[in-house]
């Protein structure tokens, strides 16, 4: 009950950080095409991609609630994965935009007007930094939820770079700052995201869980008296939360099916501290004892 409580509550965060998005993104467009400036309507760029990726991580979210079924009989807790992999994909992208852009802007510089790129650049750190503040918690406890928060912490420094250009442009004439802290900004982009794809990739391709020794796990096994060895020994991840282990235990013959269910009940009891919260042994006769 209270898992379930803490999704809604994360969906309703994200709703509110998707409505907070949309207004700023919205202003920062008009912003940017009255004041002339690249920057803002960059940032603008960059804040519509959030409200793409919150609400991927809204739909997600509520998807992953879904009870297994006939069809997924797993259920849908790695939609959340995937909408990580792609929020961080897509952040990638937009940052080499950036990147292009701003290089664009280094070579050559325009006047705009700065008041205008001041006062824009001001609401979205506010909005933004809100944002931050709804989802942090929940960050913390989901890959996806952690991926929309990055989407909105980076917009945060994006916007206080464009408010430092603005003032920068503003009381000196110096109007290629904002792109040098946009380089800056991508390139921190690309550093945060690598690390989501790396993980999600992992998830997808049921990898170990990064950091769990398998032979541990094998020997802890192998420690119950009556088992001769393990064969297709399979450890992989559903989710962020869920390790699976699958496995055939080869029995000695002197072992009675009986006595192996006190074997599996021992197993059952110690995997959990290895991080396996699910786990399917199937018992097989060997032929004989060496």
């Amino acid at each position: 009950m209270g898992h379930h409580h803490a999704q809604r509550a994360s969906g309703k965060k994200l709703g509110i950080a998707v409505v907070l998005n949309l207004l700023i993104s919205i202003g920062q467009v008009i912003g940017g095409l009255i004041s002339g400036s690249m920057a803002l309507l960059t940032d603008a760029l960059h804040n519509f991609s959030d409200v793409l990726s919150l609400l991927l991580s809204w739909f997600t979210n509520r998807l992953a609630q879904k009870s297994p079924d006939k069809t997924y009989t797993f259920g849908y807790k790695r939609a959340e994965i995937i909408s990580a992999f792609i929020n961080a994909l897509v952040l990638i992208l937009i940052a080499v935009f950036l990147i292009v852009e701003a290089v664009k802007r280094l070579r050559h510089p325009e006047p705009v007007l700065s008041q205008w790129v001041i006062y824009f650049a001001l609401a979205s750190i506010l909005v933004n930094t809100l944002s931050v503040w709804l989802l942090q918690g929940d960050a913390r406890h989901s890959l996806n939820i952690k991926s929309a928060y990055l989407h909105l912490l980076t917009d945060v420094m994006t916007s206080v770079a464009v408010l430092t250009g603005g003032l920068l442009m503003k009381y000196y004439g110096i109007f290629w700052v904002d792109s040098l802290l946009s380089l800056l900004i991508a390139g921190y982009l690309i550093y945060s995201s690598m690390g989501i794809i790396k993980h999600s990739i992992r998830i997808l391709m049921q990898s170990v869980p990064e950091g769990m020794n398998v032979k541990d796990i094998e020997s802890l096994i192998l420690s119950q008296q009556g088992i001769a060895e393990i064969i297709d020994l399979k450890i992989w991840q559903l989710n962020e939360h869920e390790n699976f282990l699958q496995a055939e235990i080869v029995l000695y013959p002197d072992c009675k099916l009986e006595t192996f269910e006190k074997i599996r009940h021992n197993i059952f009891k110690k995997l959990p501290e290895k991080d396996i919260t699910h786990v399917c042994l199937m018992p097989v006769k060997k032929d004989k004892k060496p």
